[in-house]
């Protein structure tokens, strides 16, 4: 869990001071409005990432499976289905996107003035789309196999390409917050080619020969069926947080960028609990396809009490530094934005544990294929934090929120635990849960 989880919290650490450190130019060069205008599109644009990282993710899980069965033919023939697979969803969720995108920020109440950036940014982000589906997929395929060591080295070249370009189009080609949007297209595109090549020359057994390059029906409606499934779990969060957005943009600009700034932070602790979630999927998945019952059990076990541990901790310490962490990111410290970032902050991190343990169930059931089981939790979760929020806020701003999500938070770890518990009791002969064949 150690080996694995490290590095991926290191980059996802990384990644989360990048998002900071992008949202501190565009606020220190461009101002609050743009400020703001990011917040709405990270929201929207969170919708296409995470559907593509869901997909990923379930070819991942596929990998797993494959890599633990020790099955190389059928590995290398998933990464040609998956590859196909996954640009034509990104090619045809980009072009749906652009086209659909002036309605959706009308759906989620973006006020007239911050319509104009907003649009802007996320049309670039959203052409770019096969780019981000072919970085993460390969991203996929290498921590798949336990290499999230090599995948932390090429997020930091990501992330340092993204950063140089971010601030020099920005401060000194004056492109604004487009900007910002294209430097994350160019560094993806670039680091992209970088992972691939690494690839080819470190695991040339994984990448797809012509023989491989078959249709297989079977594999490809597995694909199909695993990349769906967490791509629905995955956005159904986003999903959830945009409905939240558009109840938060009725508040006006001060609280859209208190909002924004507290995502940020909440950034930083959800590193450690999506990558708890990863490293437990990628060890369950690997045990799972090897057949091997008793180490998938001890690998839930070991897994939730690393998360219980992580999770107490960030909570104390999200809850101790509110007031320093939210400077940070909006400098006027005794403007509304900032008091409202503050309280928002101290009470979700009074939940903040019962994220990380949901991570444990969460990579649990995706590890072993059960990735519906995830969704419907989610989505459970999702819909009585959006409610609750869209009922709630124009009398507790807020407040409401962090409440609304900590809440569904305990909901959601009680039917994982719940369904896990009744499913395990229900197989004969034997207590792994799930046993499917």
């Amino acid at each position: 869990m150690l080996k694995i989880s490290g590095p991926l919290i290191a980059g996802n650490i990384l990644q989360q001071m990048y998002n900071m450190i992008d949202a501190l130019v565009i606020e220190r060069y461009l101002g609050e409005s743009s400020f703001a205008a990011a917040g709405i599109a990270a929201s929207v644009m969170n919708l296409f990432l995470f559907l593509m990282i869901g997909a990923c993710s379930g070819m991942a899980i596929l990998f797993s499976q494959l890599s633990g069965e020790g099955n190389q033919d059928k590995l290398r023939n998933e990464h040609f289905t998956g590859l196909l697979f996954g640009l034509a969803l990104s090619g045809v969720l980009g072009m749906a996107g652009i086209c659909f995108l002036p309605l959706l920020l009308h759906l989620i109440q973006t006020p007239a003035e911050l319509m104009s950036e907003t649009l802007i940014y996320l049309r670039i982000i959203l052409a770019a789309l096969p780019v981000t589906f072919i970085y993460n997929f390969y991203n996929a395929l290498l921590r798949s196999i336990g290499d999230t060591l090599s995948s932390l080295v090429l997020l930091l070249i990501a992330v340092l390409m993204n950063l140089g370009l971010d601030i020099y189009l920005i401060s000194e080609m004056r492109l604004g917050i487009g900007g910002a949007a294209s430097a994350t297209a160019l560094s993806q595109l670039l680091s992209a080619v970088l992972c691939i090549l690494y690839l080819k020359i470190r695991y040339p057994e994984l990448m797809f020969r012509k023989k491989d390059c078959q249709w297989n029906r079977q594999m490809f409606t597995k694909t199909a069926r695993f990349c769906l499934g967490a791509a629905l779990h995955q956005t159904g969060l986003y999903i959830g947080k945009m409905i939240v957005q558009g109840a938060v943009n009725t508040g006006g600009t001060a609280m859209i960028a208190a909002y924004t700034a507290a995502g940020r932070i909440e950034g930083f602790a959800n590193s450690f609990g999506d990558s708890g979630a990863s490293a437990t999927s990628i060890l369950t998945g690997h045990s799972y396809g090897a057949g091997n019952r008793k180490r998938t059990q001890k690998v839930f076990r070991i897994s939730l009490l690393y998360m219980v541990l992580l999770g107490i901790v960030c909570s104390v310490t999200m809850y101790l530094t509110r007031h320093q962490t939210t400077a940070l990111l909006l400098s006027a410290g005794e403007g509304a934005a900032f008091q409202y970032a503050v309280r928002y902050v101290r009470l979700i991190s009074l939940f903040y544990v019962f994220c990380f343990t949901g991570n444990s169930f969460a990579g649990y059931f995706e590890g072993t294929g059960h990735i519906m089981i995830t969704v419907a939790g989610a989505c459970s979760h999702i819909a009585f934090r959006a409610l609750i929020s869209g009922i709630f806020i124009g009398k507790y701003g807020l407040d409401v929120v962090a409440v609304a999500t900590g809440i569904g938070w305990m909901g959601v770890n009680l039917f994982w635990c719940i369904k896990m518990r009744s499913s395990s009791t229900s197989q004969t002969g034997t207590a792994f849960p799930f046993r499917t064949k």
